[in-house]
């Protein structure tokens, strides 16, 4: 915790021990503080988690989606702290946790931490202890009662999404608030990746463009609901559940769903066992001859349109091709292509993983000198030792330092996509996690490509110009990565490179080869 982030603190919380939350922990602090997940008070113990996911309500039988828990790493939090401080990337103290139960837990499949990894399960009511200040679009975060009093207890269709909102949903709102006699409101859900643009900042912008085609009193509310991994605990029915819940508490009287959503509705009526009625949209499509979006029933057979999927739109946007206007309106394309320029002009993380001695640092360094000489593109090498140097002096050959190193290297990676270069990174990164956890920051701003430089390690072995698998073999050098160390090969790779069987200039010919027919370069000229 920072300085003035002590200097924030009550004085008897002063020595209570701190947890940094993530983006989806930081989301559910939010909503319980602010409301929005009443009547939880703060963090699922084992008996309310049991009951949620076996019959989807709390202990005390009350209905609820979806567990709300605070899993963290072991010794994140000391053994005996009755309490814990916790606080935003920043440092800032939210909220102060009693802890009133702590189990130990494996990772699913698809959280965060890799799967079978041991966790600490704290849970127990939480007090806030400053509004939450930072952030895009604080502005439009009212809390859930601000919101409601706003609404007078007219009827309100929300529509919560993950991503943009194009012209189908947009005639589908009017059509149905029409029907309703209800106000609009739009709830874009800003923890976790958005579909297509990425950021939610971004599908922030985007909601609000279209929001300028809606009726006037149209509300746009952005709420930080995390998407729950698609378990038995979490499906479709749970998350839409979620999603009403979160719409009712801002006063929603009915939720509308469409496409995929539809389907997970419960019951014929659209409201058992939900927070607010859920209203389908139904079947709509472009009408070419009208040259409107309509109920397909209401269109000739043969002159309709459908949608484009979210792949589809990705890959007009990656190619720079124009949206078309009967799919969303100019300034939410707009916003789309600010969100997510064309690969050619995209900052991008090219990460070279490997033995030492596979080449890797050879074919970065050969890729690198081919990128400056073309002069288009900003490029900054990231090579393994270099970087140990520089960025991570001081670090051992432990794996927590291992991983340190590898994050530090994805930070400053980051930074270089986010704004629109292009890092040429170069560490051997032996281990699946630590290169997950590489590729989930720089896909949040850029393009992220993983090349396996898979030379066997006799070859690398015989190669060893400084010596270090000699050493290794005689036990001078400990935790050395093929030896010593295991080397997790990559299930994930965009591209495998065996230097054995290639010279380095058609290794290196090999990555450009991928870069321009994927649309990041352009050809090389003659």
């Amino acid at each position: 915790m920072t300085a003035q982030a002590k200097a924030d603190l009550p004085a008897d919380l002063i020595g209570v021990p701190s947890l940094t939350l993530d983006d989806t922990q930081l989301g559910d602090l939010e909503l319980l503080l602010s409301g929005a997940f009443a009547p939880l008070a703060g963090f699922m113990g084992t008996a309310d988690v049991t009951a949620v996911i076996d019959h989807g309500t709390l202990a005390d039988g009350t209905p609820w989606p979806v567990p709300v828990t605070l899993d963290v790493a072991p010794g994140a939090v000391p053994g005996d702290a009755p309490h814990v401080v916790l606080a935003d990337p920043e440092g800032t103290p939210l909220a102060l946790l009693e802890i009133a139960e702590r189990s130990e837990i494996s990772a699913s499949r698809r959280g965060r931490h890799a799967e079978g990894a041991r966790l600490t399960r704290i849970a127990g009511p939480v007090t806030g202890l400053r509004e939450p200040e930072h952030g895009p679009f604080r502005r439009l975060m009212p809390r859930p009662a601000q919101a409601r009093a706003g609404f007078g207890g007219a009827p309100v269709l929300a529509y919560a999404t993950r991503g943009p909102v194009h012209s189908r949903q947009i005639g589908q709102l009017r059509h149905m608030a029409g029907q309703l006699k209800a106000r609009l409101l739009l709830l874009p859900l800003v923890a976790g990746p958005a579909e297509v643009v990425t950021r939610p900042e971004a599908l922030i912008r985007a909601v609000l463009a279209a929001a300028a085609n809606l009726p006037a009193g149209t509300v746009v509310i952005p709420g930080p609901l995390a998407r729950r991994a698609p378990q038995a605990e979490a499906g479709p029915e749970r998350e839409l559940a979620a999603r009403a819940l979160v719409a009712g508490a801002f006063g929603a009287s009915h939720l509308m769903v469409d496409g995929a959503d539809a389907a997970a509705v419960p019951g014929a009526s659209g409201g058992d066992g939900l927070a607010i009625p859920v209203v389908r949209a139904g079947d709509w499509a472009y009408d070419r001859v009208a040259e409107v979006w309509r109920p397909l029933a209401l269109i000739e057979a043969g002159t309709e349109r459908a949608d484009l999927s979210p792949g589809e739109l990705a890959d007009l946007l990656d190619a720079g091709a124009e949206i078309p206007a009967w799919f969303t309106p100019p300034a939410v394309a707009r916003e789309l292509r600010r969100a997510r320029p064309p690969r050619a002009e995209r900052g991008f993380v090219v990460f070279l993983t490997g033995l030492s001695g596979s080449g890797k640092s050879t074919i970065a360094r050969n890729l690198a000198d081919i990128l400056a000489e073309r002069g288009d593109r900003r490029v900054s090498l990231l090579d393994g030792d270099l970087v140990r140097r520089l960025l991570s002096a001081g670090l051992t050959f432990s794996r927590e330092d291992r991983d340190l190193n590898i994050a530090r290297i994805g930070f400053v990676a980051t930074e270089v996509a986010r704004h629109g270069g292009i890092a040429i990174c170069a560490p051997i990164a032996p281990y699946a996690a630590a290169r997950a956890r590489v590729r989930e920051m720089v896909s949040e701003v850029g393009d992220f490509l993983l090349i396996h430089v898979a030379t066997p390690l006799e070859v690398c072995e015989a190669r060893d110009r400084k010596g270090l698998y000699a050493k290794a073999r005689a036990g001078i050098i400990g935790q050395f990565t093929g030896i010593s160390d295991p080397y997790e090969e990559p299930l994930d790779a965009d591209l495998v490179i065996d230097t054995s069987t290639m010279t380095r200039e058609q290794a290196t010919e090999a990555v450009l080869g991928m870069l321009t027919s994927g649309g990041w370069l352009p050809a090389a000229q003659g």
